[in-house]
């Protein structure tokens, strides 16, 4: 699986999304509104006020004003883009707003966030590419190179990574709950402060040499394994930890 030939801008397409919802969510309180001024009228009659003959016509008439108000300010971002929606890096710019056919993007806090969810993307190459915060969930990325790419706060939840290169990562903060590393490289990486779930296998992981491991809270089977693993040695040469110190291994 590759690239997608055409990139989208998320951050326009959920503007006008939301618009739309605002606009649709106006006329139909616009519509309550003055059917409700309407029974009451018809209902009530409407005796004029002789020392204010405007005073309840305009009192009637208000919800229908702020309905129409609502519509307008709705109408409003329909047609300009918000300061929130704005381009930034990461997950949020246009050459990562759709990794694959497939994807898609959220807001979350007022950033965008791409999310491959359920997306084969094995053998793809993402080497040396900005995918901070950009989600992978629940997608086989099989033998996927990943070399010194810039992957703080992704999420691989549930992901099949088999035999992917993460070499020279930086993993920090990634979410690996529930993920597979089988073959998968990890020489070099940083790993640190990753959100690791019990049910995450390191099993049959290819190298963790020079990785940095600080502040990632492992299950003690998961600990153990990779302690007892033959690359489990070195210093990561970013932040300058041992990576057995990183993992608190017992010597």
């Amino acid at each position: 699986c590759c690239r997608a030939s055409h990139e989208y801008n998320n951050s326009a397409i959920a503007t006008n999304i939301i618009s739309h919802i605002l606009v649709n969510f106006s006329l139909i309180m616009m519509l309550r509104l003055t059917i409700a001024f309407l029974v009451a009228t018809s209902t009530n009659g409407f005796t004029l006020d002789t020392s204010n003959p405007r005073s309840q016509w305009q009192e009637g008439l208000k919800p229908i004003a702020q309905a129409f108000a609502s519509f307008g300010v709705a109408a409003a971002l329909s047609f300009g883009t918000p300061v929130w929606a704005a381009d930034s890096s990461g997950a949020s710019s246009s050459a990562n707003a759709k990794i694959t056919t497939g994807g898609a993007s959220t807001l979350q806090s007022g950033r965008t966030i791409s999310i491959t969810r359920g997306v084969n993307l094995s053998n793809s190459d993402f080497s040396n590419t900005n995918l901070k915060g950009v989600a992978f969930q629940q997608s086989v990325v099989r033998d996927t190179n990943f070399k010194g790419s810039n992957l703080v706060g992704a999420s691989f939840f549930d992901a099949t990574l088999d035999g992917s290169n993460f070499e020279d990562a930086d993993l920090t903060m990634a979410n690996v709950e529930m993920a597979q590393f089988n073959r998968a490289n990890l020489k070099n990486a940083v790993v640190r402060e990753m959100y690791v779930g019990g049910s995450t296998l390191f099993e049959g992981v290819n190298s963790i040499e020079n990785s940095d491991w600080s502040d990632t809270y492992l299950r003690k089977d998961q600990k153990k394994y990779l302690c007892e693993h033959p690359t489990a040695k070195g210093t990561n040469p970013k932040t300058g930890v041992d990576t057995r110190e990183s993992l608190m291994c017992i010597d």
